[in-house]
This record gives structure tokens, sequence and C-alpha cells, in this order.
């Protein structure tokens, strides 16, 4: 089942404008970024996050995305405060690894 455009809308709307948090169409669902880094997606109506090191400390359950795909951490959509920190602390972690690759 692909993800509404309502159900986007809605986590969109969670987010401060200066969090700076964007998605891109995928096949059905989306790809959250947050000033421009990966950092999760929308499947199935789930807010999933990729997982990183500092994320864990949150204690999200895991959910796979799609059949094949790496597990991912499932962040409770109703907490927007939780799913702010959880964006925030989830893309610098991107960004980093993403910057120690380029080294």
């Amino acid at each position: 089942m692909a993800t509404s455009k309502e159900f986007l809308n809605f986590v969109l709307e969670s987010f401060d404008p200066s969090d700076g948090v964007t998605a891109r169409a995928m096949m059905g669902e989306y790809c959250l970024y947050r000033q421009g880094v990966l950092f999760g997606g929308l499947y199935d109506g789930r807010v999933l996050v990729k997982i990183t090191e500092n994320n864990a400390q949150f204690g999200m359950p895991t959910a796979i995305p799609y059949n094949g795909a790496k597990p991912m951490y499932f962040v409770d959509a109703d907490d927007r405060e939780l799913m702010r920190e959880v964006a925030r602390v989830t893309s610098e972690d991107m960004a980093r690894v993403k910057s120690k690759k380029k080294n």
C-alpha cells in the first residue's frame, strides 16, 4: 500500500520550516531529507529513519520498509517532538558519514 499524499502532508507539517525537511517521491513512497541530507522515508504510511550510531538512544522499534531492504527505525508520527529530534540526530549522523566517505 503506497503512502497517501495526506499522510505526507501531515508529516511535513509536523516540522518547523527551519528544520528544512523535504520529501521526494519514489515509486509510490517518499524519501525524507533534512537540509538536503537523506535521513529516512515514508513507507506504507509509516515514518522510517535510517539506523545510525546516535539515534539508537530513542529506543525505537525496527521495521522493514519493503522486501529485501535493510531494517530502519519506526518513528511515531503522532509524536512531533520525537520526530523532529530523531530527524535532526539522524540527518547529522548521515551527513558525518557522507563527509567521511568523501575524505
